[in-house]
């Protein structure tokens, strides 16, 4: 009886620490669902739905509105989808990601005395994708009209009451905004005075914005008058931003301050259409965005999580997240080394890296005495039959492939890091947002938008801030040969959105902002939910840990601002003394906040209740709505 009763505490101990009450509630829904990272781009979600607009509808309108109220993205960045489609029972990957424009190389770059891009202004830049990315959405999986779409965005531009969190980046920004005009005008509308950005709840005002959107509706609706169809129609909008009038100012404006991108850069890049990447993890098939982005370390990392059993180590126990901390550091040192665009020679062994038996390989390096802090790439060649080309690299930065001796960073970089923790971890966490959209008739969208966050240097008088996205790409093939900056190439990113099917039906969406760390967090959420029996709520608001045992993608122009950082590990500060003792013990250098996430926005399909519930983390503006 004791024993039993022991057994009872223990389980009702272990339910009770894995799934706190949360701040905010599950929201239910059975007609549909829109979360995204303001709530008034949610209301646009819920608006469209109401139009009698699918999935594909509500999340376009949300990524509108989204860019419109400057959520750490604009108009002229990036967008990553993962769709599920219920008539063909399949995922699909939308690649709206821009390219590095022409004269962008490496020898360019490292004239100017880069390391890597630069992380603002017109040199910053790619090609803009979003516009065309929602625009093929529109086509091929919507059913409403461009007007309908972005109906709501349209209504922001012409005046809405900003939130604090954007005003007061406009001001923090300021310094280096008034080194682009146009920037100025938009953003600092109270020139000269003490604050010279928008007070919170100003009606924010956007009439160069609001001009380029009514001139993409203006297309739209001249080309349905001359008797085209609405695809036809909407391609009417997408050549008039790409290769019309608005494509010209954008490249004018661009142009005048130090950009690089041309009439033709604009007029070849599409948006893309590819099949996903994708692993099963214990019977869940989990789906990412191709190696053009970070989403294969998620994979990765739970192929080699699958060789451990853990739910019996416990929930954030020390145990717990040094295995995880070792396999997502052993997934990212393949991140840093062979992700690249797959459209450009040399192709990367995403075969191999992807492999289950390469996974094992890599699990047995784990160890779990101490944190190991000279982890590096492995060797997934020969998990596809061929002879790996970078044997001889990998030597020179530091790797030996043979003995297991690796040392992470390259020797050329090896030193002291001098970059402050406040602005080391502030570019690890870096931008962007997240849509997510479910409708009763089985469309799921996640995405993960990006790009031209403040502070913005916007393109002419379009109101469109440009993309800062080309930061990404390396200018030294030692750090990864893959992702070495080239005209009309698209960066390795961190944007990873993430779908997740059971029993060939929609499981999980997520997605999640937060630069490097979006797929550690996107990970302890999947593994939440699928380990540790955590609702979609709970899973969200759930303290997470970081490693910065990686390569940062984002912010600063040398060296050192990058570099990784061998055993730091992130905890939440209400972390307990004895798990900080047993990681300190096993070499962690640990650091403490209360926040240990960027939001994540989920949407959990419940197919015994027919209903859906959506999860939106308390950690920043961002907010569902269900139906």
């Amino acid at each position: 009886m004791k024993v039993l009763s022991l057994t009872f505490l223990l389980t009702v101990t272990l339910f009770s620490a894995w799934a706190q009450p949360t701040q905010k509630p599950v929201i239910y829904g059975k007609n549909w669902m829109a979360i995204t990272g303001k709530p008034l781009a949610a209301t646009a979600g819920a608006i469209t739905f109401q139009k009698g607009g699918n999935a594909v509808d509500a999340a376009c309108a949300m990524l509108a509105a989204t860019c419109t109220m400057w959520d750490t993205l604009s108009w002229g960045g990036e967008t990553q989808v993962l769709i599920y489609n219920p008539k063909t029972k399949k995922v699909i990957a939308i690649n709206a990601m821009g390219v590095a424009p022409t004269g962008a190389t490496a020898d360019f770059f490292k004239s100017k005395g880069y390391n890597f891009p630069p992380e603002y202004g017109p040199l910053a830049a790619t090609t803009p994708g979003t516009v065309g990315g929602l625009i093929y959405m529109l086509v091929n999986y919507g059913s409403l009209s461009l007007e309908q779409v972005l109906a709501p965005a349209m209504e922001l531009a012409a005046g809405y009451p900003i939130e604090a969190q954007a005003a007061n980046a406009m001001e923090r920004g300021k310094a280096q905004i008034k080194t682009w005009p146009y920037s100025a005008k938009v953003f600092l509308t109270h020139p000269g005075e003490k604050r010279e950005a928008p007070e919170a709840g100003e009606i924010f005002v956007q009439k160069d914005l609001l001009v380029t959107l009514t001139k993409m509706v203006a297309a739209e609706k001249l080309a349905l008058k001359s008797g085209k169809t609405r695809n036809q129609a909407l391609m009417a909008a997408y050549d008039r931003f790409y290769t019309g009038d608005i494509a010209r100012e954008f490249v004018r404006g661009a142009q005048e301050q130090g950009g690089l991108i041309t009439m033709q850069d604009l007029a070849k890049w599409k948006p893309l259409e590819e099949d996903p990447l994708t692993v099963n993890y214990k019977g869940i098939d989990v789906y990412k965005m191709q190696q053009w982005t970070q989403g294969p370390v998620m994979l990765q990392a739970l192929n080699i999580l699958e060789n451990f059993d853990l739910k019996s180590m416990g929930y954030n126990s020390p145990k717990y997240i040094h295995t995880l901390y070792q396999a997502m550091n052993l997934s990212f040192a393949d991140r840093d080394f062979y992700y690249g665009d797959p459209r450009f020679s040399p192709t990367e062994p995403m075969k191999g890296l992807l492999s289950k038996a390469y996974a094992r390989q890599r699990a047995s390096l784990i160890r779990f005495d101490k944190n190991d802090a000279d982890i590096g790439p492995g060797n997934p060649y020969p998990f596809e039959g061929k002879v790996n080309p970078y044997i001889d690299l990998l030597k020179a930065r530091g790797y030996d492939l043979d003995t297991g001796k690796r040392n992470f960073a390259p020797k050329h970089d090896l030193g002291k890091n001098t970059t402050p923790e406040a602005l080391y971890h502030d570019r690890l966490w870096l931008g962007t947002t997240s849509v997510e959209a479910a409708d009763a008739a089985g469309w799921v969208v996640s995405i993960t938008p990006s790009g031209g966050w403040l502070p913005a240097c916007i393109a002419g008088n379009t109101g469109i801030g440009m993309s800062q996205r080309m930061q990404s790409f390396v200018l030294d093939s030692t750090i990864n040969p893959f992702n070495v900056v080239a005209p009309g190439k698209r960066p390795r990113v961190t944007l990873s959105p993430s779908l997740a099917l059971k029993d060939g039906k929609p499981y999980l969406s997520s997605a999640v902002q937060g630069g490097d760390t979006q797929d550690q967090n996107l990970l302890q959420f999947f593994l939440n939910v699928t380990e540790f029996g955590m609702n979609v709520q709970q899973a969200a608001e759930a303290p997470n840990f970081n490693t910065n045992q990686l390569w940062l993608s984002l912010g600063g122009t040398k060296t050192e601002d990058r570099r990784p950082k061998p055993g730091q590990l992130l905890l939440q500060s209400a972390t307990k003394e004895e798990v900080r003792n047993d990681l300190k013990k096993m070499g962690y250098v640990l650091s403490f906040e209360n926040r240990t996430s960027g939001p994540i926005n989920a949407i959990y399909f419940d197919w015994k209740h027919g209903s859906m519930w959506g999860g939106s983390s308390n950690h920043g503006e961002d907010y569902g709505i269900g139906w």
